[in-house]
């Protein structure tokens, strides 16, 4: 059956098949396509044909056990990256920035209720939870997610954070609508956000604003440390100014790119 609400441009085979690549989770990594058909509520020889499909194009591999993704689903969301050029801008002053703190640095957009990675530079570290591009979580109790929602009209937050979140994760801090209210003014009056221990125990960040030539929030970008060896004052007094600097730079060196003109390949005859 159409999905509902699908107009008349709706492509149901192409929502099928990103249906299936999403079913695929941390906890369920390879799946049996019994359990593919259940989690999408396909027929059978419709997942089957489905699951074929995306095997010969070689964003899954069947093996013992069931199916499973293949490195190259990473290809879906990279090409969104590289179209965004924010990655090739971020990245040197990322690295830097890292090489200062001696910290993990990463950059994520909104999605909904929930921050999705899209750049990371990373430091060897155990963490409570691991981060890789594409991992997703509640933006609310996480200081990249926060700084984006300060920067949302109170309505617009309402509406976002009112779609359920899809990163499978349940946050330590629950605020009240007030306490959610009172915590996005501070951080729109200061110009970054910081969480403690709220997404999990021992992380602890803080993270800036990434804005395009207009002035618009278009992602976060943080620095990210364990609660046990990093304290509050150490990483306000001493990551801070560093991650705004760094912030600021991205901002400008991608206002700049986007004054670039582009160059049209002309069509092939």
């Amino acid at each position: 059956m159409p999905r509902e609400g699908a107009g008349p441009d709706f492509i149901e085979a192409l929502a099928r098949g990103l249906e299936v690549i999403t079913a695929f989770q941390p906890q369920e990594p390879v799946m049996s396509l019994t359990e593919v058909a259940a989690a999408t509520g396909l027929a059978r020889p419709t997942a089957r044909r489905i699951l074929l499909t995306l095997q010969e194009l070689g964003f899954v591999r069947s093996g013992e056990g069931g199916f499973a993704l293949t490195p190259r689903v990473l290809d879906l969301g990279v090409a969104y990256v590289r179209s965004m050029g924010l990655w090739d801008v971020a990245r040197p002053h990322m690295e830097r920035l890292v090489a200062r703190t001696n910290e993990s640095c990463s950059i994520a957009q909104l999605d909904g209720s929930d921050i999705v990675y899209v750049a990371r530079v990373a430091v060897p570290k155990i963490v409570a939870l691991a981060v890789q591009i594409g991992t997703r979580f509640p933006a609310l109790q996480t200081s990249l997610g926060k700084v984006q929602l300060a920067a949302l009209p109170p309505d617009e937050v309402d509406r976002v954070l009112a779609e359920p979140s899809r990163s499978g994760l349940r946050p330590r801090w629950l605020p009240t609508r007030e306490e959610r209210a009172a915590e996005l003014r501070e951080i729109r009056a200061r110009g970054w956000a910081l969480t403690d221990e709220q997404l999990a125990l021992g992380i602890r960040s803080v993270a800036a604003p990434l804005r395009d030539g207009s002035g618009r929030v278009i992602a976060g970008i943080n620095v990210n440390t364990h609660a046990a060896e990093t304290p509050v004052g150490r990483l306000l007094e001493e990551h801070l100014p560093l991650l705004l600097q760094t912030a600021g730079e991205i901002s400008a060196d991608f206002a700049r790119l986007a004054t670039v003109p582009h160059v049209t390949r002309p069509a092939a005859s």
